[in-house]
């Protein structure tokens, strides 16, 4: 009766890890840290602030002249991302109140309503070269290139401690 008994659950343990192997469950000792180790750092907003004015300094430096559709993403998407980053710091900033930064959150937003256009758009773009005026759809380079530019001197007037 002890060989019977050892057999099924011998036989139970070789079924149930050949069930876990196969769908794909394993363990493994990274996965063992605590959840906080395994969260991504956020920067501080001393360092994304520096990051975020480099970035429009860059932009500054390097421009977009061109008034053709789609020649500014990749500038639009530079300033954007340090702009995220900042925003993130600024959450997980507890030293200051949460509306400490309600004004840089709403430029934030602007600019991410510009970036969600999802391309480059001019007015210019929907003719044939020529400015199409009112019936044309607004430019969203003001709402990013703009607003990072209203965000970098709201940065210079509120400097971070």
């Amino acid at each position: 009766m002890g060989r019977l008994l050892w057999g099924k659950v011998t036989g139970t343990m070789f079924l149930a890890m050949g069930i876990a192997a196969a769908s794909g469950c394993s363990f493994d000792a990274k996965d063992a840290r605590a959840p906080s180790a395994r969260k991504p750092r956020t920067v501080s907003v001393q360092t994304a602030t520096m990051r975020f004015q480099d970035a429009v300094a860059e932009y500054d430096m390097t421009g977009c002249e061109s008034h053709q559709p789609g020649t500014c993403w990749e500038q639009m998407l530079a300033v954007i991302k340090p702009a995220r980053e900042l925003r993130k710091a600024m959450h997980t900033d507890k030293s200051v109140n949460a509306d400490a930064y309600r004004s840089a959150y709403a430029l934030i937003e602007k600019m991410e309503r510009g970036i969600a256009v999802g391309k480059d758009r001019r007015a210019l773009e929907y003719g044939n070269g020529d400015d199409l005026g009112a019936i044309a759809p607004p430019t969203n380079r003001p709402a990013v290139f703009g607003s990072a530019h209203e965000l970098n001197d709201w940065l210079d007037e509120h400097p971070v401690k």
